[in-house]
């Protein structure tokens, strides 16, 4: 999954690739690269990040997405918590909603993903709320409540995508058992997306600056994927993928060798 930042103030990229025609020439060179899937967002997630309004987001990827669908090449994802927003991004052409607050903000994101039939990434947060001390406890307390609302709303299990939520309110040692305790959110039966892009978790390990974490984030890239995660939301698609060949070739010759 390539990450498209249509926004001024995103960590990583802000500002690059907020005017349409760029947008597309950069998801153009992610698919070429490898991406699968382009991720759309229109508001950056950073802590501190000034929240924008529905409509300002809606200006921003609206027409990203629209051009993006036209050119029929690509799966788009639209990284929103909103459902209006969602709505009009589906209705514009995307075929996922990623939600960081894991359809708990607007539980009419659920509902969008039921009707339409869009494939829907859960995301847990730990922000703005009370967390249990042991981080994967506060995972399955958090997603198994997100489960119940896509549920309860008519999502079906086979539209549904976890994603552990790296950095949203974890310090540096609680992103550390996350990650060493990975594999054992195999346990709630969904596909797992993970997303430690550039993300400061790395500068705590690595140091350098926000793009001299891409070499952290292959590693982390292939450490999750041993673990069994299965869908990588990237800034730098073809480092990451060429790492992740040689994690899926580990994992290919374990079977073979029945470990």
């Amino acid at each position: 999954m390539g990450i498209l930042n249509v926004t001024p103030d995103s960590f990583s990229d802000g500002g690059e690739f907020s005017e349409r025609d760029r947008a597309v020439e950069h998801a153009r060179r992610m698919a070429s690269e490898g991406a699968d899937i382009i991720d759309v967002g229109g508001e950056s997630t950073r802590p501190g990040a000034t929240p924008v309004s529905a409509h300002e987001e809606q200006a921003r990827i609206l027409p990203v997405i629209e051009a993006l669908a036209g050119d029929g090449n690509f799966v788009i994802s639209v990284d929103t918590y909103r459902a209006e927003t969602a709505r009009l991004a589906v209705a514009a052409g995307a075929h996922i909603v990623n939600d960081v607050h894991g359809v708990q903000r607007e539980p009419d994101v659920a509902r969008l993903a039921a009707e339409t039939g869009a494939g829907l990434v859960i995301m847990h947060t730990g922000r703005d709320r009370q967390r249990l001390p042991d981080v994967i406890a506060d995972e399955f307390l958090f997603l198994r409540k997100s489960l119940e609302i896509a549920r309860q709303e008519g999502v079906a299990d086979a539209q549904i995508v976890l994603d552990p939520g790296f950095g949203f309110a974890k310090r540096s040692e609680e992103n550390l058992q996350l990650m060493a305790r990975f594999g054992e959110l195999r346990a709630l039966g969904f596909p797992l997306l993970v997303g430690t892009s550039r993300k400061r978790l790395l500068t705590d390990i690595e140091g350098g600056d926000k793009k001299a974490r891409d070499a952290g984030t292959a590693a982390t890239s292939v450490i999750l994927r041993l673990k069994g995660a299965a869908i990588f939301r990237v800034h730098n698609v073809a480092a990451n993928r060429d790492a992740l060949a040689f994690a899926d070739a580990m994992l290919e010759r374990e079977k073979v060798l029945g470990r």
